[in-house]
């Protein structure tokens, strides 16, 4: 995840992913610049959860899709 200064931003990303419908668990690490996600994609597009990120003025990206991992960025289960 590209753009956070501090843990208040990775904080940020976090409350804002937990409160969407079919998000059912993130975590965001600011030093790792990453950060973990499980969500439902019949619920929620992951291109809405980046969508969402980037109103909040950061880049997610997808980190390891075939193991559903986000980090620098995400998939199913990973930013």
């Amino acid at each position: 995840i590209e753009g956070m200064h501090c843990g208040a931003c990775a904080t940020g990303i976090q409350m804002l992913v937990s409160q969407m419908d079919g998000v059912s668990n993130i975590s965001v690490d600011y030093d790792k610049k990453s950060g973990d996600l499980e969500f439902d994609e019949t619920k929620v597009k992951k291109e809405d959860i980046f969508k969402g990120i980037a109103e909040l003025g950061y880049t997610a990206k997808d980190y390891s899709p075939s193991t559903n991992l986000l980090s620098p960025s995400w998939d199913n289960r990973g930013i």
